[in-house]
């Protein structure tokens, strides 16, 4: 073997060998020099006082713990990450959110008087002399309660049902447009998606069906038997939320609604009678619903009076106005034999629910 300045490949042909050779620690072959491993420093390293004449690369062994290092670090990140948005907002059961949404049952109950329904050219004095004259004006009597987050609801979840609820109450129930017939539009637009078939189908083809009646997601009078003589409906009621389960907060409203109307078409001449609207409502909010401002409308129950128990209260409803009377006795016969209809239903109206004029 040779020593450490022996060539890689020994002792080059032509020279003589020995320690003695005057040249042997200058003279280098081909594959010595091919060998070797040089790396120079740049211009500006060169021109560095003491720097040395050649620079080390770092070795494979380095390099690779230094991106095994980043490479950690980057996993502990995202670890990191993942654990916190897990706390802050866990994972939802996804077979919550894929539940159907129910349709909408709904009953509408008229209210026959006993005897002639009161009226006045003042209606100050009619809203006075009636059970709603403490009621307040409007949207101002439906108020919102009290609220506070649920085992899986944030604060701002409950809050934006019972919002979205009360604004589906507005429209329905308070809208002149909507009282008088002339649109439907500002409450479709809050219906949850999967109920606009059903919503749509009810006021095409109107049905005492329990299923499709448009009273049950609205209020609207006849507009050719009465007209507002008021905007200022007088409205008491309360709302309540409620978890339905894991993925749906449940709102339930209770509201009376009282309108001053006048025959339609009587140039504000005639006088103003009194008509109530008792509305219970069951509305369904999943997590996509609060999000689109929207609603499920599951269930609906009205009971409405002064009205003819004969009369059809599914479509419109047509009041009995200032010194009429209820006529036709009961209400519309029921037919057992027959399916898919609902059951018929009329009740009195007291007479301390009318005002005393």
């Amino acid at each position: 073997m040779g020593g450490p300045s022996d060539p890689p490949e020994g002792t080059p042909d032509g020279f003589p060998g020995g320690a003695e050779d005057e040249y042997r620690s200058v003279v280098f072959d081909e594959s010595f020099v091919r060998a070797a491993r040089l790396q120079e420093f740049s211009a500006h390293e060169r021109t560095t006082e003491h720097a040395p004449a050649v620079r080390s690369r770092p070795t494979p062994h380095r390099r690779l713990s230094r991106q095994a290092l980043i490479l950690v670090l980057l996993i502990a990140v995202a670890f990191g990450t993942a654990l916190y948005m897990g706390v802050r907002r866990p994972y939802q059961d996804p077979t919550a959110a894929q539940q159907p949404v129910e349709a909408l049952r709904s009953t509408v109950v008229p209210l026959a008087p006993k005897g002639e329904v009161p009226g006045t050219s003042d209606i100050d004095q009619l809203f006075a002399q009636s059970p709603a004259a403490h009621y307040k004006i409007g949207a101002d009597g439906i108020a919102l309660p009290a609220s506070r987050r649920t085992a899986n609801f944030s604060d701002g979840q409950v809050i934006n049902a019972l919002t979205t609820a009360k604004d589906y109450l507005v429209r329905s129930s308070l809208y002149p447009e909507v009282l008088s017939g002339e649109q439907v539009r500002p409450v479709r637009i809050l219906v949850d998606g999967d109920q606009l078939d059903q919503f749509d189908r009810s006021f095409q083809e109107p049905a005492a069906d329990g299923r499709h009646a448009p009273t049950g997601w609205l209020v609207r009078f006849d507009p050719t038997v009465a007209e507002l003589a008021d905007d200022e409906v007088r409205v008491q009621g309360s709302l309540r939320v409620t978890e339905a389960d894991s993925g749906t907060l449940e709102v339930t409203t209770d509201h009376t609604f009282v309108y001053a109307l006048r025959p339609a078409d009587s140039d504000g001449k005639a006088e103003a009678s009194l008509f109530t609207v008792r509305r219970e409502l069951t509305l369904r909010f999943d997590r996509d619903d609060l999000r689109l401002h929207q609603t499920q409308v599951v269930g609906s129950s009205t009971q409405a009076g002064p009205l003819s128990c004969a009369a059809d209260s599914a479509d419109q409803l047509r009041p009995l106005l200032a010194g009429e009377t209820a006529t036709g006795g009961g209400p519309a016969g029921t037919d057992p034999y027959s399916g898919g209809g609902a059951t018929a239903l009329c009740g009195t109206l007291a007479d301390r629910a009318q005002p005393k004029v």
